[in-house]
C-alpha cells in the first residue's frame, strides 16, 4: 500500500496534489497528508514541495477552521523537518528540530483547551471517587499537556521516518536501513542534551515536564542502536518484537536513553563490527 502511494505521488505533480487533497479530508488518514509532502520535500526540494504543500494545506486548513489545528501543525512541522533532513543529512539536528513540533502542539492545546478540559473533568471525577483530593490538578494538567505534545512529537518523527523509508524504497533500496542503523548522537551534541535535560529537570529555565521533549531524540537513537546490534550480530528478528513490547515500560525507555548516551562515547557499532 505505502509503496503504491509513493509510486503514485512521484509520478507527477498532479498526482501528488490529488493525493494530498484526498488524504487530508479523512480523519486519521489525514496523517498521510504530511507524509506525502515530506516525501516530495526529501526527493525534490523546497520549490516542488511548496507547490504540493499549498494544496495539502487546504483540507487540513479546513480541519483547523473546524477546531482541530493539530493536522495543520503536523503538516508544517513534517514539511520543515523533511527539508532540514534533505539539506543537512543529519538526523541529530532533525530530531532536535522535532522538539518544536511537540511544543507547538502543547501551545495549541493551551490556547484551545477544550480537549484537556474534558480530560481533566474525567480526572476530577476519578479523584473524587478515589478520595485523592491532595492531588494538585494544575500540576497534573501541565504534565498532561506536555505528554500530549511529546506523543505528537514522537508521531511526527515516525511520519518523517515513513517518508524517508518510502523515498529509499523507490530510489535507494536498502538505503534507509543503513541510514537508520547509523543514527547516533555525537558526543558534543549529547553533552548539550544532558545540560538541557538537567536544566529542564530543575525547572530553572524551561518547565520540568519539557524533559520529555529533550529525551525523545535519545529514545530514537537508542532504538536505532538496538536495530543496528540485531543486524550486526544477525540475531533473530523476534528480538525486535520483544524489544518493542518491553519498551512500553518506563524503565525500559530509561535504559534505552542510557544506552544512547553511552553509545555517544563508546560507539558500540564500531566496536561490534571491529570484533567480527
Amino acid at each position: 500500500m505505502m509503496r503504491g502511494l509513493a509510486e503514485y505521488v512521484m509520478t507527477g505533480r498532479r498526482q501528488a496534489m490529488i493525493a494530498v487533497m484526498l488524504l487530508g479530508l479523512i480523519p486519521l488518514v489525514n496523517l498521510l497528508n504530511p507524509v506525502v509532502v515530506g516525501l516530495i520535500a526529501l526527493r525534490k526540494g523546497l520549490q516542488e514541495a511548496g507547490i504540493v504543500f499549498a494544496w495539502a494545506v487546504l483540507p487540513v486548513g479546513a480541519w483547523a477552521v473546524a477546531g482541530d489545528v493539530v493536522p495543520l501543525i503536523m503538516l508544517i512541522g513534517i514539511t520543515g523537518l523533511a527539508l532540514l533532513l534533505r539539506e543537512t543529512e543529519s538526523w541529530e539536528f532533525t530530531l532536535l528540530a522535532a522538539i518544536a513540533v511537540g511544543i507547538s502542539v502543547e501551545v495549541c492545546f493551551r490556547v484551545q483547551p477544550a480537549v484537556i478540559d474534558a480530560l481533566m473533568a474525567q480526572l476530577e471525577q476519578y479523584i473524587q471517587a478515589g478520595n485523592l483530593q491532595d492531588l494538585q490538578l494544575d500540576a497534573v494538567r501541565s504534565v498532561m499537556l506536555s505528554v500530549i505534545g511529546a506523543v505528537y512529537m514522537f508521531l511526527a518523527v515516525l511520519l518523517l521516518i515513513t517518508a524517508r523509508w518510502m523515498q529509499a524504497l523507490l530510489f535507494n533500496p536498502g538505503g534507509f536501513r543503513s541510514e537508520f542503523h547509523g543514527l547516533r548522537i555525537a558526543r558534543h551534541v549529547a553533552l548539550g542534551w544532558i545540560a538541557v535535560v538537567l536544566l529542564a529537570g530543575s525547572g530553572a529555565i524551561v518547565p520540568e515536564a519539557w524533559t520529555l521533549y529533550f529525551l525523545m531524540p535519545l529514545v530514537f537513537a537508542g532504538i536505532a542502536l538496538v536495530h543496528a546490534v540485531v543486524a550486526i550480530r544477525k540475531l533473530p528478528i523476534m528480538l525486535l518484537a520483544t524489544f518493542y513490547i518491553v519498551l512500553m515500560l518506563p524503565a525500559a525507555v530509561q535504559l534505552v536513553v542510557l544506552l544512547a548516551l553511552l553509545d555517544s562515547w563508546f560507539d558500540f557499532r564500531s566496536r561490534l563490527q571491529g570484533g567480527m
